[in-house]
């Protein structure tokens, strides 16, 4: 029952997987829209350069751009503290 998505349906879902973790995004829920960005990331990934373009711009520029900026590698991973953040608690 649990076929792969292909075609529109790929399409659609990649766009409801967005908007789910912009919807997290907006109510400060950063784990939750974590895991569901990188959902939509893989399913993106999955996609053709048409179908891409069925996307909605500004899905796919907070997908891409806007969100790697604050859940990029260049950042600290989840649940870890820094120095400063540790002087800071102190």
């Amino acid at each position: 029952m649990n076929q792969p998505l292909e075609g529109d349906a790929l399409v659609k879902e990649v766009c409801r997987r967005i908007r789910v973790a912009r919807s997290y995004w907006d109510a400060h829920n950063n784990r939750a829209c974590r895991q569901e960005r990188q959902k939509a990331l893989d399913l993106y990934h999955q996609l053709t350069q048409p179908q891409k373009e069925q996307i909605p711009q500004v899905l796919r520029v907070w997908l891409r751009y806007r969100s790697e900026k604050y859940f990029g590698e260049h950042h600290t991973a989840p649940g870890k503290t820094t120095k400063k953040s540790k002087r800071k608690q102190r």
